[in-house]
């Protein structure tokens, strides 16, 4: 990944993403924006608490850092569930409902979701020109989001898994998440090879590997070409918003991906 600071306003991207050249996006941070403390300061979450005000002029800052259209932009009210939207031209400037991820093959037509610890997985086929955002918490990952939307490429863009590029985004990682054994039983009937995913502490906690939980998923329907960030936001505050490190008094940052206009 890179690291880019555009007059103080910092996002990340992925160099597998940025080399394809057909595409724009970017991981946001907590840097560039107008949001006071807690959510200090790109806040991009309606939901957290922050002025309407602030999060609308941070979304503003970072849609013109990439040379994006704000109005086209398609959101979603997400729902930590397995759900896929797929959009185009008519949905532009609109928010779905109850998904947590989006796909377009319409050039101009940005996707845009949030995050504070859950995982942004981005997808694109340079084949089909087709891409594709997910977030992933822990019931996302279970309930198999990652293969749900590759799996939706596939089946309305004739998009085949060797020729998709995946790339799993800073999130809570394996150092940090701790779970309890409700969570525990849900990895355990959800993969195979669960004790890999989970992660016995020194003190007997176990921790959920959420990235490779995901990369496994993709691995198996046979997406080769996957990148993993291995940045968790629990260990980064200075860099992104943590649900868990900050105690659910946070902001949210997001992940946003647009086909270029040809």
């Amino acid at each position: 990944m890179q690291r880019h600071d555009d007059h103080s306003l910092v996002y990340y991207t992925f160099d597998s993403l940025r080399d394809a050249g057909a595409l724009v996006h970017a991981i946001s941070t907590r840097h560039g924006g107008v949001s006071p403390a807690p959510f200090a300061t790109l806040n991009l979450g309606h939901t957290t608490g922050d002025a309407t005000a602030n999060v609308e002029a941070n979304l503003r800052r970072l849609h013109a850092a990439l040379a994006l259209d704000e109005t086209a932009t398609v959101t979603a009210r997400q729902a930590q569930a397995d759900r896929v939207g797929v959009v185009g031209p008519a949905q532009r400037g609109t928010r779905i409902a109850d998904v947590d991820a989006l796909l377009t093959n319409a050039p101009g037509v940005p996707l845009l979701l949030r995050y504070a610890d859950c995982a942004p997985i981005f997808f694109f086929d340079p084949t089909q020109r087709a891409i594709g955002v997910a977030h992933a918490g822990w019931r996302g990952t279970v309930m198999q989001i990652a293969t749900r939307t590759a799996q939706t490429m596939c089946d309305v863009f004739g998009t085949r898994p060797r020729d998709l590029i995946a790339c799993i985004a800073p999130s809570i990682g394996p150092c940090c998440y701790r779970i309890g054994e409700d969570v525990i039983a849900r990895v355990r009937a959800a993969f195979d090879q669960a004790d890999d995913l989970l992660i016995r502490q020194s003190d007997g906690a176990v921790h959920f590997d959420l990235w490779q939980a995901n990369a496994q998923q993709l691995g198996a329907l046979g997406v080769a070409r996957i990148e993993i960030a291995n940045l968790c936001t629990a260990h980064h505050t200075d860099e992104f918003y943590s649900w868990r490190a900050e105690n659910g008094n946070t902001g949210r940052f997001g992940a946003i991906i647009a086909l270029n206009q040809t």
